[in-house]
């Protein structure tokens, strides 16, 4: 199967010059968590020009580098991935998902003949895995075992310093040795454009250090057992939108983690094998 029976065709753009807010409304509104970024050109075409994650807000907003600048101050052209990454209609999908593995991105914008028609994410893969092959196959066989964690009382401008060092998207939330919540780069984003919204500019330095996990992170923590197939988390993502499910014993204890990163890997194990 090629990447264009698979990608969305349906184009969500946003253009450079305008803010973060404007973005994080586009995701929300069209439950996604990226925009393929374009600029019109002298011709009054339009070109892609980035590629804009919700990860990439988090990741300015929190950075001291920016100081007090407010979120309708922030371009997306600040914040866009500018080397972009892109795909041929003609791809083969495990190829594509290979690819986006390899490079550890979330999303390929889908070129034909230099043009961009389309765009195909994690999230597209996910109903190749509700397949006869991936019912077979348990959340044990394929969860990550290493548990990333932090507390609902660290600070959250050291939850995003975690998952920018570890490079995920998601960090389980833990008092008490139990499994409290769970913060996206989402979350993060969400709540470091609130902050800069509602906090004067000469207090923000210092009161950026005061905002803890606990009022940020979601608290309804869904979780799948280990004796879940594969198949039942795709129809649980596919439901629900979420992109990674903590997965736990019969006694809910918490013993790995499993994302879409995990399933695309197992398509390409099955698909590339064929």
């Amino acid at each position: 199967m090629q990447i264009k029976n698979l990608m969305s065709d349906t184009l969500i753009t946003i253009d450079k010059d305008q803010n973060v807010c404007d973005g994080l409304r586009l995701m929300e509104k069209n439950r996604i968590s990226r925009l393929p970024v374009v600029n019109t050109n002298e011709n009054n075409e339009k070109e892609l020009v980035g590629i804009i994650a919700e990860k990439d807000i988090a990741t300015k907003l929190g950075s001291s580098k920016y100081g007090n600048l407010a979120p309708s101050h922030f371009h997306i052209s600040t914040v866009m991935v500018k080397e972009i990454i892109t795909a041929d209609e003609a791809m083969g999908v495990p190829e594509a998902a290979k690819l986006m593995l390899e490079k550890n991105i979330g999303a390929l914008p889908v070129v034909s003949n230099g043009e961009l028609i389309g765009i195909i994410t994690k999230s597209d893969f996910i109903d190749m895995c509700k397949g006869k092959a991936y019912e077979k196959i348990l959340l044990e066989e394929i969860m990550s075992s290493e548990l990333i964690s932090v507390s609902s009382e660290d600070r959250l401008i050291h939850a995003r310093r975690v998952i920018l060092d570890s490079n995920i998207g998601r960090l389980l939330i833990d008092e008490n040795n139990e499994l409290a919540g769970i913060l996206t780069s989402k979350d993060i984003a969400r709540a470091l454009i609130s902050f800069r919204k509602h906090v004067p500019d000469n207090h923000k330095q210092a009161q950026i250090k005061n905002i803890l996990v606990e009022e940020v992170m979601s608290r309804n923590v869904k979780t799948l057992s280990t004796n879940s197939s594969v198949a039942d988390v795709a129809k649980a993502m596919l439901g629900t939108g979420y992109n990674g499910y903590p997965v736990v014993t019969e006694d809910d204890e918490v013993v790995g983690i499993v994302t879409q990163s995990d399933l695309l890997g197992l398509i390409v194990e099955l698909e590339m094998n064929d």
